[in-house]
């Protein structure tokens, strides 16, 4: 036997060392994922979007697609179904991605939810939604009303929880400083460009998801970000034993 088979079989009959898994990066995993009781409103959501998610997929497909067309907030059905488009387009899924979703609002819902309560997150999040619908969709409404527009143009899918995601994260994004401020909106702003490049860029739908992207967006970080930034700083002021208001918004 050679020197070399020798060494060879000597660290064969070694026990293979075991990898060690910092037990800080399991505990800040495991703080992170949404709960019910630290993250009720991201956790509820995202359970909620699970439901929507299998219907679709299980459900007969002339009624999922009922369905999806009742809540789009396409400038025809946002016309003839306002609030019942505005409050159910937000519930459904566009493709059967659940778990990046469970990702996206892990670094963006749960995070705002964790330091300011549910109730200011939901509030951020459906705002976002609501807003960047609207600033979107009336202008094609009046484009086709004024003829500027075919009457096709109104009719389009338009659900998804984007618009609440980038809403949250652009508050999100205020709330950090100094250089991670800038990257982070580097960040944002870049993925804001890939979605739409990602689809048809000069088709009407990915153009006006574009803007509702960078409406959120920039409404969470310039309207969101410095009230939740006060409630934060006024939080911190109070003496110890009282309680300060319940709610900025």
């Amino acid at each position: 036997m050679t020197g070399e088979a020798r060494t060879m079989l000597l660290k064969a009959d070694r026990p293979v060392p075991r990898i060690a898994v910092p037990r800080r990066s399991l505990t800040a995993f495991a703080k992170a994922v949404p709960t019910p009781k630290v993250t009720p409103f991201t956790f509820g959501y995202l359970v909620l979007l699970l439901g929507t998610t299998l219907l679709l997929k299980f459900a007969d497909p002339e009624l999922a697609n009922r369905l999806l067309q009742l809540s789009s907030t396409d400038a025809h059905n946002l016309w003839r179904r306002p609030l019942t488009s505005l409050l159910t387009s937000a519930i459904w899924l566009s493709d059967e991605g659940w778990l990046a979703y469970v990702v996206i609002f892990t670094i963006a819902v749960a995070p705002l939810e964790r330091r300011f309560g549910a109730r200011r997150a939901a509030t951020v999040f459906f705002s976002g939604h609501v807003l960047a619908t609207l600033v979107t969709e009336l202008p094609v409404m009046a484009l086709i009303s004024a003829r500027v527009l075919p009457n096709s143009a109104g009719h389009w899918l338009d659900i998804g929880v984007s618009y609440g995601f980038f809403t949250t994260a652009g508050a999100l994004v205020f709330l950090l400083r100094g250089r991670s401020r800038l990257v982070a909106l580097a960040v944002m702003e870049a993925f804001i460009a890939a979605i739409w490049l990602s689809d048809d860029p000069l088709a009407l739908d990915s153009v006006v998801t574009l803007l509702g992207h960078a409406v959120a967006a920039h409404f969470g970080l310039l309207f969101w970000g410095p009230r939740l930034r006060g409630a934060a700083a006024g939080r911190t002021r109070i003496p110890a034993g009282r309680q300060g208001p319940e709610s900025v918004v």
